[in-house]
């Protein structure tokens, strides 16, 4: 019973951090159109600096290496992952955003990505490389100490209420006069340039929010695991956050969370307790891989919207002819005049 309420606490933890990455996602590409093909990278920036602000001074006598390690107390640490995180994104989109647009922004994330990947994996002295960060403190260890699984679950109230601030953050910033921006220059930049709005500035803030948010969901996840190395945020990753997001319908917040459940954690998570076939070890995690690839493909063949489309306003809730066919005041249906206005 204590393996199966383990494992439950780690889906609806898995659930929770994966919906603030596809909603962090979705402020960039499902509002502003921005095509960030490393989202998982503002994940361990986050993650990694959380750890480092957090940890102790680094024991070289234990061989593991880092920077910093200033031993904050988490909350403090908490912000300066999300802060890190929302920098990276800012200097990304000061490189990319001012004159990129489409394919050729994607592949500056993308080649971010690679470098960040690269940089952080063969410099041990940052975040001792690519054996990565472990025992990173956690929060609420000391008052989880009753039960093997009693941190997990406060950890899902934490995530849980954190992921709901996020979501109402998010809603909020769709329905706002700067998330009507965001979709108009998704739509079509130049004319949204022509009526002088600034897009460079309002793709700013969306690149950044959105690093932000995926930022949080970084801490997150190295605050429950308590270590973080390179194999944790390949390019796999980032493509499970997309098909989350494909699939669930870009641009609607709930399409997140649903996609974010099928995608991120029946598909992808739940699979990885399958036991494994002694002869090809290999064949679950690469049909778990077919499948996500399989639904992606379905989902934007048949219902390219996703499963819950985004919701557009409509300017004109009565037709023009229906209005005319209900007549205006002093005026039979059909157009005639009606006799008191006819003697008026």
């Amino acid at each position: 019973m204590t393996l199966i309420l383990g494992y439950v606490a780690t889906l609806l933890v898995t659930f929770f951090t994966y919906n603030i990455f596809v909603i962090g996602l979705n402020i960039q590409f499902g509002y502003a159109g921005i095509l960030n093909f490393t989202v998982i990278t503002f994940m361990a920036f986050g993650a990694y600096f959380y750890a480092v602000f957090v940890m102790p001074h680094a024991d070289n006598s234990s061989q593991v290496f880092y920077i910093l390690g200033l031993h904050w107390p988490w909350p403090l640490a908490m912000l300066a992952g999300i802060v890190a995180s929302g920098a990276l994104g800012y200097l990304v989109g000061l490189i990319a955003l001012k004159r990129l647009r489409s394919d050729y922004l994607a592949i500056v994330t993308l080649a971010t990505g690679t470098l960040v990947y690269g940089l952080f994996g063969n410099n041990n002295k940052l975040f001792d490389g690519w054996s990565g960060l472990f025992n990173v403190n956690q929060p609420f260890q000391s008052v989880a100490t009753n039960h093997p699984n009693e941190f997990s679950w406060i950890f899902v109230v934490f995530s849980g209420v954190v992921m709901l601030v996020v979501w109402l953050f998010a809603n909020r910033l769709y329905a706002s006069p700067l998330g009507r921006s965001m979709r108009a220059i998704r739509e079509d930049q130049d004319v949204v340039d022509s009526f002088g709005k600034n897009s460079f500035k309002v793709r700013m803030l969306a690149m950044v929010i959105g690093s932000v948010i995926v930022g949080i969901g970084g801490v997150l996840t190295i605050q429950y695991i308590g270590a973080l190395s390179p194999a944790g945020w390949t390019t796999g990753e980032t493509f499970v956050v997309w098909a989350a997001l494909l699939v669930g319908g870009r641009a609607n917040n709930l399409g997140a969370i649903v996609g974010s459940l099928l995608v991120a954690v029946i598909f992808n998570e739940a699979t990885r307790y399958i036991p494994q076939v002694p002869s090809h070890p290999n064949l679950i995690p690469n049909l778990r891989n077919v499948i996500i690839g399989g639904l992606v493909i379905l989902s934007i063949w048949f219902r390219p919207q996703g499963v819950v489309p985004e919701k557009k306003a409509s300017f004109l809730e009565v037709p023009l002819v229906d209005k005319y066919a209900q007549g205006f005041p002093g005026e039979e249906p059909g157009g005639t005049l009606s006799p008191a206005a006819s003697e008026a």
